[in-house]
């Protein structure tokens, strides 16, 4: 027997609610064929802050060893601007296999910052030793309802700014967090595609298996999008309103990043480029006249890796 979708749209209703005066309502722009949505835009830079908010909001104390996390970096920075903005003091522990600008990007909020040697589920290890000494709220990066309703806060505010309506959403997969929240406003409504890279797919082998399962995690965007198994909570709702997944690889992130910054002087970092990558490489190839909205979903990279041409 297998569980319902652990977030419905009344669950993202309420995070807006909750949420609405701490998260930036963030752009769309018409790039041709396609509408982005430019989440990357959003506080500490990326989307990340919607699903961080609605979980510490909902929390009914937090004690005084604060929130903790483990984060590839952008969680960690939007977790971070939350303790900031509420006052409350946050511990994050990242990856070294993550860029030292998301590391900055963290600490400029205030958060103390712990390095771990490897990827973020050596990350994960580390976090949970250290909330076992000091009794702190751990605030996941994407496996719980709480986060996955408040990403979806993206969705219903997307709905809203589309005119004509939307046929299809393009999103880029990490854990499953941020695509189950815009999966669960949408549902049957509008298709849903996931992007991966080609050297971290998880979504897509939990959909081939029929449940979450470990994969490899490698490639230009493994800081944002590597994580070895798809969370527990987005498969939940994954599996019954995702459409299609489809991969990428490390050439069409990167230009799809250089297309985001000759058209829009915009600096996505990989894993925010990695739904337009599916678009521009024929990963996903629309119908004729299908409403495409592709969600742009992270900044956090050093804007010299995007802005210099001779970079690879």
């Amino acid at each position: 027997m297998t569980s319902q979708p652990a977030v419905d749209p009344d669950d993202i209703r309420r995070a807006t609610k909750r949420i609405g005066r701490y998260v930036r309502r963030t752009p769309v722009i018409d790039h041709g064929d396609l509408v982005l949505k430019l989440e990357l835009l959003q506080h500490a830079g990326s989307f990340k802050t919607r699903g961080a908010f609605n979980r510490v909001l909902g929390e009914v104390e937090v004690p005084a060893g604060g929130l903790l996390a483990a984060s590839g970096g952008n969680h960690g920075a939007a977790l971070s601007y939350v303790g900031h903005t509420l006052g409350v003091s946050v511990e994050i522990f990242m990856p070294s296999t993550s860029p030292d600008v998301k590391r900055r990007n963290i600490e400029r909020f205030g958060a103390r910052v712990e390095v771990i040697s490897g990827y973020y589920d050596d990350a994960q290890a580390a976090a949970d030793r250290r909330q076992a000494v000091t009794g702190a709220v751990q605030i996941h990066p994407y496996d719980h309802p709480a986060t996955v309703a408040g990403q979806g806060t993206m969705a219903q505010e997307l709905e809203q700014q589309v005119a004509g309506g939307i046929d299809t959403v393009v999103v880029a997969v990490g854990g499953g967090g941020f695509i189950a929240g815009q999966a669960a406003w949408f549902q049957d409504r509008v298709r849903v595609v996931s992007v991966e890279p080609e050297t971290s797919q998880c979504l897509r082998a939990a959909r081939i298996a029929g449940e979450p399962v470990e994969v490899d995690v490698a490639g230009v965007a493994a800081d944002s999008l590597g994580a070895r198994r798809l969370g527990a909570v987005p498969w939940t709702i994954v599996r019954e309103y995702v459409d299609e997944s489809v991969v990428v690889d490390d050439d069409a992130i990167r230009a799809a990043q250089r297309e985001l910054w000759s058209e829009f002087r915009l600096v996505a970092e990989p894993g925010g480029a990695a739904a337009l990558a599916a678009l521009r490489s024929g990963a996903y190839v629309p119908a004729p006249g299908e409403r495409v909205v592709v969600v742009v979903c992270g900044s956090n990279c050093d804007p010299a890796t995007v802005t210099d041409e001779s970079s690879p």
